[in-house]
């Protein structure tokens, strides 16, 4: 018999929290329950480094599951079909083989660094060389975390059986069952982003050259992983033998939460890392021999730019600037972004000839890119300064959707947003008018688990495509025009200087390295 109401339990394991989602057929949250951390990561004085407990998200989802139980006045837990993770990215763990954690988890902003360098083959090394990609293949060897252990702990990677994303832990503590999605693969690991499997050779091993036998058993993402530990239910109250479906990373569940899943569509995330995202069936690179990632839905591909400090740059900017908004923002119990958008009206577009560049991390298409402030006045004021940030975040994005759309074929036609920056409707407004296109919001700020309830939704054959799940469980609640006034300015500096920057200073940020290594 079909269940006349079925739902989807799904867990949205983030940097900062963890939620649990009781998610319809319909796309609503009937019940919901969220535990924040204490810290995101473990406190340290040790600089770039960011870890957790092995068992810190677990436990944090086992307390999400056991609240959402306590709320469930109503005994909806009875109509749970299946239970989805969707996941944070390029966070790992080394396991025994007895798959016990032989360390922290390294969390995907830890800034320690391997000091090796990848050592391609000379068809490869010649080739990057060719195409001015040395520089970008030697970051992305360096940031590769299994790069770091091998050469600053080698006795533990000497025990090491598999080297497996947060995901796949998450699903072997929740079912006993080592496996995961191939569309939770989103790392700095040796993956065939192109055919979902793992890579034996190619530019991933050049990177991250990972013995196979030491990566997990893959499934097809949606794919059932296992069913529901006794443990878990005792800890959660979830039913014992529920199916634990594999669906995606964050951002593929919010791009397919967003609805975007046709060419002329593109997702943007204002997150602690900002993005753009495409869904496409072809495969291309946003970037020279930077991939596509696995789209939720098989036979496709999201194409994707990450602005890797994103809207953390308003926390950097709060945290050393805005003393007196926080004091007014406390007064007040409301956060304090809300005081700083109050800011945004009073300054015309192009906040009085003053550009940022948001590039206080260095990204992979440019290894060498520095964060610039630049055409400051003695006019300018606070308020000009955080507007140009959010400017300037959304100048780097529509850069990014020109390069894609250059290299992919698209052309994008509207936007559908999500993300923490996505909640104030000015900083929504300028993101319409950077782009001259409609910027649309969904019926809830819930992206990442509407996307992966979807996903369970459709492999438990509640839905006979994606298409027909999305249709029944997105809907548009806003959409936002562009200031066709404002839009013109944002367009002349875009061309007259902002897509200059970067490009005409590359020489001046290989230079200012040898300061900051010296900070």
């Amino acid at each position: 018999m079909t269940m006349s109401n079925p739902l989807v339990l799904t867990f949205d394991l983030g940097t900062q929290s963890m939620k649990a989602l009781l998610i319809d057929k319909n796309g609503e949250t009937v019940l919901s329950s969220q535990v924040k951390y204490d810290y995101p990561c473990i406190p340290t004085e040790e600089r770039g480094k960011a870890e957790q407990e092995p068992d810190f998200y677990y436990d944090r989802l086992c307390e999400a599951g056991a609240l959402l139980k306590q709320k469930d006045t109503k005994n909806l837990f009875k109509n749970i079909i299946a239970v989805t993770i969707t996941c944070i990215r390029d966070t790992v763990l080394i396991l025994d083989k007895d798959h016990k954690p032989l360390r922290n988890i390294i969390v995907w902003m830890d800034e320690r660094r391997a000091k090796g360098d990848p050592k391609p083959p000379l068809l490869h090394k010649i080739l990057f060389s060719s195409v001015g990609m040395t520089e970008t293949i030697d970051l992305l060897y360096k940031s590769a975390f299994c790069n770091w252990i091998m050469e600053e702990e080698p006795e533990l990677w000497a025990k090491t059986d598999k080297f497996v994303m947060l995901s796949s832990y998450m699903n072997y503590k929740l079912t006993g069952e080592l496996r995961d999605g191939a569309a939770n693969q989103v790392g700095h690991i040796p993956f065939d982003y192109r055919n979902r499997r793992w890579m034996k050779k190619g530019l991933s091993k050049c990177v991250a050259d990972i013995p196979v036998e030491k990566l997990v058993e893959l499934v097809d993402s949606p794919g059932i992983v296992g069913q529901i530990n006794r443990e878990t239910s005792e800890r959660t109250g979830i039913p014992e033998g529920l199916p634990l479906i594999a669906t995606a990373t964050d951002k593929a569940c919010e791009a397919l939460g967003l609805s975007v899943m046709t060419e002329d569509k593109a997702a943007i995330s204002l997150g602690t890392a900002s993005t753009i995202q495409f869904c496409s069936p072809h495969y291309f690179e946003p970037c020279p021999f930077l991939p596509s990632y696995p789209s939720v839905m098989p036979g496709f591909y999201n194409g994707e730019y990450q602005l890797y400090r994103g809207y953390w740059i308003l926390t950097w900017f709060i945290r050393n600037f805005c003393d007196e908004e926080r004091r007014i923002a406390a007064e007040k119990g409301v956060a304090v972004e809300s005081i700083l958008d109050t800011y945004l009206d009073s300054v015309p577009a192009g906040s009085g000839g003053l550009v940022l560049t948001p590039h206080l991390s260095p990204g992979n298409n440019n290894p060498f890119a520095k964060g610039v402030l630049m055409g400051l006045s003695d006019y300018h004021e606070k308020a000009h300064v955080y507007r140009a940030i959010i400017e300037g975040i959304d100048l780097e994005l529509y850069h990014a959707m020109l390069r894609m759309q250059r290299r992919s074929g698209q052309r994008i036609k509207e936007l559908y947003i999500a993300g923490g920056g996505s909640v104030s409707d000015s900083v929504v407004q300028i993101c319409s008018d950077v782009f001259g296109l409609p910027v649309k919001r969904i019926q809830t700020h819930e992206a990442s688990g509407i996307g992966s309830s979807i996903a369970a939704f459709v492999h438990m054959k509640e839905f006979p495509s994606f298409q027909e799940a999305c249709r029944a469980m997105v809907h548009d609640k806003d959409v936002f025009m562009p200031n066709a006034e404002n839009h013109k300015v944002y367009l002349d500096l875009y061309n007259d200087v902002y897509r200059h920057i970067e490009k005409d200073n590359t020489k001046l940020f290989r230079k200012l390295r040898k300061f900051g290594k010296e900070m």
